[in-house]
Order: C-alpha cells, then sequence, then structure tokens
C-alpha cells in the first residue's frame, strides 16, 4: 500500500483511495505573470512522478493542475507594461507549457483557469457569507477564520509565530476583524480588470480559486492535494477553511515537496539566486533535472547547481548507453526482483532515490550479464529497468541524433573556443546552435548537441 507523509496529520500515513481502482490529484498550478522557475519544475516533476507511479500500479488516475490568470503580480505586471491581463497571461502559460513538454511533464486532465470560475467563486463567497463564516467590509469580502475550529492545521506551528508577516496585504482595511482573516473578494480598484457580485464590482482572492475548482472538478473528499512546501500556510489552509465553511468534505490527505536551493539557500528572487527554468532548459537536457529531483527525496531540499545538472548528464549518458546496447535483445518478462524492490521504495513515502539507485544498480547488471554471455539474464534485467524508468518518467534515448556537417563544424569550433579559453566565442557558437534548434550540452568528452 502507497504510504505519504501527509501534512495535516506530521506523520507518513496510508493512501486509501475515495475509489477503489481510482485516485483523484489536485495539484496548485502557477501564477502567470513570468517565467516559470526551476521551484515550479521541481514541484510539477515530483507531482508527475507520483501520478505516473499510481498509473503504472494500474490505478485510473484523474490529474488536476489550475492556471492562476488573474491576481495581483498579473495585474501589477501587465499594468507596467501597458498590456491587457490577458496577453500576459497568454504570453506565460504558453512559457510554461513549453518548459513542462521539455521536463516530460504529462499535460494534467484538466488546467482549469481562475477567470473561467468567478461566477462559481461568487455563489460560493455568497454561501460562506450566509453560514456566518465570512463579512463584509469596505474594500472587499473577507473569511473570519475564529469562526472555523481548528483553522492553522497545514502551519503545523502557533498561529501567534506566524503572525509577522502573515496577514495578506500591507494596506488592511479597519474594519477587517483580525490578522490572519483573508481576502475572498476584492473590490474594484482603478486599473484593475472586475466581475460583478452582490458586493460591487471586484475580483475574487487567490485563495478561494482553488477550493472552488477542486470541488467542482473532483468532488467532496477527493485523495489528494498537493504543492510547493512554501502553499501548505497560508493558500493550503485557506483552502481547506473555505471548503470546510461551506459545508464539504476536501481533501483527504495533503502532499508537500520541499524547497529548491542554489548553493545552500532557498531559491528566491528577493536572495537574487532566483534561475529561469526556461534559461536552464535551453543549456541542458530536461531529463537532468528530472534526475537530478529523482535523486533527492521530494520532502527534502534540493540543491540545483551547474555541477549537479552536469552530474546528471553524465549519468544520463550511461543510461542511454544502456538503451542502445540493449535494443537487439529479445523481449523477456521483467525481473519480478527489480520490480517488487521498486514498488516497496515507491510505496514507502516515494523514496525516489532508493529506486533510482535501484535502477542504476539494474543497468550495471544487465551489463555484466552481457559481458558474461549471458543474454536471456540480461533480458529479463533490461526489461526491469526500462519500467522502472517507465514509472519514474525517465525516458531513454536508444537513437542519437544525426548532426549534418555545418553543426558538426560548429560543434568542432566551439570545443575549439573551450580549449582555447576563449569563452565569448564558445557563448556565441552556443547560441547559433540553439537557434538552429539544437539543445547543447557540456560533456566531458566535448560538446554534444541534440534535438528537442
Amino acid at each position: 500500500m502507497l504510504r505519504l507523509h501527509d501534512t495535516a496529520e506530521g506523520r507518513v500515513v496510508d493512501v486509501v483511495p475515495r475509489e477503489p481502482g481510482k485516485f483523484s490529484m489536485y495539484v496548485c498550478g502557477l501564477t502567470v505573470y513570468d517565467v516559470p522557475h526551476i521551484g515550479h519544475g521541481r514541484m510539477a516533476l515530483v507531482f508527475d512522478v507520483l501520478r505516473r507511479y499510481l498509473e503504472w500500479s494500474g490505478l485510473d488516475v484523474t490529474f488536476v493542475s489550475n492556471i492562476t490568470d488573474i491576481e495581483d503580480k498579473i495585474i501589477a505586471r501587465a499594468n507596467e507594461r501597458g498590456i491587457p491581463t490577458e496577453q500576459l497571461t497568454a504570453t506565460y502559460e504558453k512559457a510554461w507549457y513549453e518548459a513542462s513538454d521539455a521536463l516530460g511533464i504529462k499535460r494534467p486532465d484538466a488546467d482549469p483557469h481562475a477567470t473561467a470560475y468567478v461566477e462559481k467563486m461568487v455563489d460560493f463567497i455568497a454561501e460562506l457569507i450566509e453560514r456566518g463564516h465570512a463579512y463584509e467590509t469596505s474594500d472587499g469580502v473577507y473569511f473570519s477564520i475564529e469562526t472555523l475550529p481548528g483553522y492553522g492545521l497545514l502551519a503545523r506551528q502557533p498561529l501567534e509565530s506566524l503572525r509577522v508577516g502573515g496577514s495578506e496585504r500591507v494596506d488592511e482595511p479597519e474594519d477587517k476583524r483580525a490578522p490572519f482573516d483573508f481576502a475572498l473578494w476584492k473590490k474594484a480598484k482603478p486599473g484593475e480588470p472586475t466581475w460583478a457580485s452582490p458586493w460591487g464590482d471586484g475580483r475574487p482572492g487567490w485563495h478561494i480559486e482553488c477550493t472552488v475548482m477542486s470541488l467542482d472538478l473532483l468532488g467532496d473528499g477527493f485523495d489528494l492535494h498537493g504543492g510547493g512546501q512554501d502553499l501548505a500556510f497560508p493558500h493550503h489552509e485557506n483552502e481547506r477553511a473555505q471548503a470546510l465553511g461551506a459545508g464539504h468534505q476536501f481533501a483527504r490527505r495533503w502532499v508537500h515537496n520541499g524547497f529548491v536551493e542554489v548553493a545552500g539557500e532557498k531559491m528566491s528572487k528577493s536572495l537574487g539566486n532566483f534561475t529561469n527554468l526556461t534559461d536552464l532548459l535551453e543549456r541542458a537536457d530536461g531529463r537532468a533535472y528530472r534526475l537530478l529531483v529523482l535523486q533527492s527525496h521530494y520532502r527534502s531540499p534540493i540543491d540545483v547547481t551547474n555541477e549537479t545538472i552536469e552530474r546528471a548528464e553524465r549519468s544520463l549518458a550511461g543510461l542511454d548507453a544502456f538503451a542502445r546496447r540493449t535494443a537487439a535483445l529479445p523481449s523477456a518478462p521483467a525481473d519480478v526482483g527489480v520490480l517488487e524492490k521498486f514498488t516497496e521504495y515507491m510505496d514507502n513515502d516515494l523514496q525516489t532515490p532508493a529506486a533510482t539507485a535501484l535502477l542504476f544498480d539494474t543497468v550495471t547488471r544487465v551489463n555484466a550479464a552481457l559481458d558474461g554471455g549471458d543474454d536471456a539474464g540480461a533480458a529479463s534485467l533490461a526489461e526491469a529497468a526500462r519500467a522502472v524508468s517507465a514509472a519514474l518518467g525517465l525516458e531513454l534515448r536508444a537513437d542519437e541524433d544525426e548532426i549534418d556537417e555545418a553543426t558538426a563544424a560548429l560543434v568542432r569550433q566551439r570545443d575549439e573556443a573551450r580549449a582555447a579559453r576563449d569563452f565569448a566565442a564558445a557563448d556565441r557558437i552556443r547560441d547559433e546552435l540553439v537557434a538552429a534548434g539544437w539543445v547543447v550540452e557540456d560533456t566531458p568528452g566535448g560538446t554534444k548537441v541534440r534535438r528537442h
């Protein structure tokens, strides 16, 4: 049985689906006001791996991940650029899905957009007011946390310790009742998109969208709600509060992945170590980032640097060499022992580092069997290795891209420039190769290029 760490309980627990044979997941998606960063990539990869493993295990998975296309940062960025919010969000939603595809992430079964759900959000807010959980102020409608016993469950610490900086806005109205009360509806301000409501024109708060969309698409008591650790409080706690306040059962389990770090510090714009996922994917194989994520437990911090990505790329080269060497082997039943061990690791709170180590160990055993002339044993182990790779979403490539002479000449010139430490010329040639549609990789053996 699959066991995962449930943030609400603070421990690893059994995960029992609401319906036998089926599994329902909601994972908070992006606020599309900028290009995605590597933290977004890690979050999406973690839950892609979970989804793929559940499907590999035989479950029928419904996976929903939203797009936030109306929010404070979106409005501010659109106003800065003097363009409609729709134009801004379309640009960055496209950038996100291009990056997601490059990482090999399966598209969600549904990707609801906040702007398409405003009418249902208004109805939901009205019900919260009617039930005594929300109240109107001079600038909007707020949820009253004191009306919900147990508010703060996902914070995993006393609310008083979070009070500093815990308020949603600096310019709070005087008639807001308590610091942690949060906005459900924001009354119209100049230069902002607005929708009609019983409390005047305005727009929804951030938290209400996920509550309404997840319940609409997955129903009460859906199996799992996921996202980055930074969303547990207040965002996910507020989602939970809204659902319970309206009389719904909400997510049965809460799962959060850890932070991305650069040189040991949490990645953030304020620390100046913000890394653009789009840029990373132009310079490196998307599979390398997936492998790096797999080699760290999903709840642990992960350090993303040029060095860690390059190590992952070297490991990938070994896996691709395995794929080429075993491509002609006859089909055979997968080694049962390998698959049982893989299942054991994954069922134990997604121990992907152990599962990945098992994959590499199995590849080593395949090579040893082939070296010893045991093609039958190698075929069974190879089939198991391919099954594990597929369950992890780690594509193995047995074919190398054909490189035309002009491209090969540029590769040679770039290696010569790097050897002469003329890095400006090397970068210029790399940009030329990228513009021609090649992914450029630096390896111990020199520059390697491949198609996306």
